[in-house]
């Protein structure tokens, strides 16, 4: 009895301070329990690379067809991803299926051979083997029930990557990004998200921004020809890479500026040039190449577009350091056309994208900059060029653009892209 009163005596004698502190302890240890519990139970996997090729023998490619190459290569790489999406999505590895992306297309004498990648997410403890074994099984069955490709069951091969090559394939494959879309604007708008834009490039001469870029492969990049009006020669030109200017995040030399022959300031026709730099950059989440269209390729006007760029935020502004984006509508050359709009300025290889309200524009410094667009799969293309436009953001002067399509064999000629 009297040790228990002792006791009783003793907590009511705690001090405010000490019994805040016992509570925080508490909480803190609770809270790391649960944590490390989350971790061994949620957070305990590991994204896993397996590299699957099989062979789709009702399919062709063939660059003298109608529909062309490319239209043939896309629409076949849609279904082989659709396919192999539709298969593991139905299937008792749903929840550990991320992604898969066809990686190359091969023709073949007796058809075309797809090479695939595929990303799940595992817990470690299960065998690597065992895995391997189930999604063969898995694909193997829907490949022989399958109406969608006709393809040689017997063709189909899964080897499991490693992460670090696993990774840097998916990297190296174009118009793919770690970053979600924020929808803003450039003027008057919101910074851009690290890694959202990898092929966006700052072009600066003397280190001074000039012009926006887009990667198109490890060594080429595509911009706007009247960036290097003043100074045409690749000496004191620099590219940088990331969100930022200062500090860049990577930086090359321009070894060769190639302007289109054509291209005659002030006139405003033929505004793309392509610039090789050294040495060749290494891809990663924050640096990747945007795809290019196929001359025939079309995208539906509601489809989701996007500008970015280092420019002013105000016509007579300054540029940026950090990167801004805007989520733009393409506007028809009807109605761009119309005399209070550009009327006759709109000519061959130009279209307008904005808004005819204005406010949402690219500006100075933006020049040369992507609008790229985005299909089904998620997957980013180049759509034009940041070239020209009265004013920024005016009533009825929208952006007008670079129209890669337009371009497109050009663009090959000179990089053999």
């Amino acid at each position: 009895p009297f040790r228990s009163r002792g006791v009783g005596t003793k907590t009511r004698g705690l001090e405010p301070w000490m019994i805040v502190l016992i509570v925080i302890v508490g909480l803190l240890i609770a809270s790391i329990t649960i944590g490390l519990l989350v971790h061994f139970l949620v957070f305990d996997q590991r994204l896993e690379y397996y590299h699957g090729t099989f062979k789709i023998s009702d399919a062709q490619l063939n660059a003298n067809a109608e529909q062309g190459y490319g239209y043939q290569y896309k629409n076949l790489r849609e279904r082989s991803e659709i396919l192999v999406d539709e298969t593991f999505m139905d299937s008792i590895l749903s929840k550990h299926y991320i992604k898969n992306q066809v990686i190359q297309l091969t023709p073949e004498i007796d058809g075309v051979k797809a090479d695939v990648v595929m990303i799940f997410q595992f817990p470690t403890k299960e065998r690597r083997e065992t895995r391997e074994k189930k999604i063969h099984s898995i694909l193997n069955q829907k490949i022989r029930a399958t109406r969608a490709l006709k393809i040689n069951a017997s063709s189909l091969q899964l080897n499991a990557m490693s992460s670090t090559t696993g990774k840097l394939t998916v990297q190296s494959c174009c118009g793919k990004r770690v970053a979600p879309t924020i929808i803003n604007r450039i003027i008057g708008g919101e910074i851009a998200p690290k890694s959202a834009w990898p092929w966006q490039a700052s072009l600066q001469h003397d280190n001074v921004h000039q012009c926006g870029g887009t990667l198109i492969s490890n060594t080429w990049l595509i911009t706007a020809a009247h960036c290097f009006k003043n100074y045409p020669s690749p000496r004191g030109w620099t590219i940088s890479f990331g969100i930022t200017i200062d500090p860049p995040l990577m930086k090359r030399n321009i070894r060769k500026i190639i302007v289109h022959e054509r291209y005659r300031s002030p006139a405003r026709e033929y505004d793309i040039a392509v610039v090789q730099f050294s040495p060749k950059v290494t891809f990663t989440d924050d640096i990747r190449r945007i795809c290019l269209p196929e001359a025939s390729d079309h995208f539906p006007s509601n489809s989701t577009l996007f500008i970015t760029g280092f420019g002013a935020l105000n016509y007579g502004g300054i540029s940026q350091n950090q990167l801004r984006q805007a989520s733009v509508d393409i506007i028809s050359d009807e109605a761009c056309r119309q005399p209070h709009v550009y009327g006759k300025e709109i000519t061959f290889g130009m279209f307008c994208a904005g808004f005819l309200e204005g406010i949402y524009d690219a500006c100075r410094g933006d020049s040369g900059g992507p609008l790229v667009v985005k299909d089904y799969k998620d997957t980013w293309y180049l759509l034009g060029i940041v070239s020209w436009g009265d004013n920024c953001g005016r009533v009825n002067k929208p952006g007008v653009y670079t129209q890669i399509t337009y371009y497109r064999k050009w663009i090959t000629s000179k990089t053999g892209l």
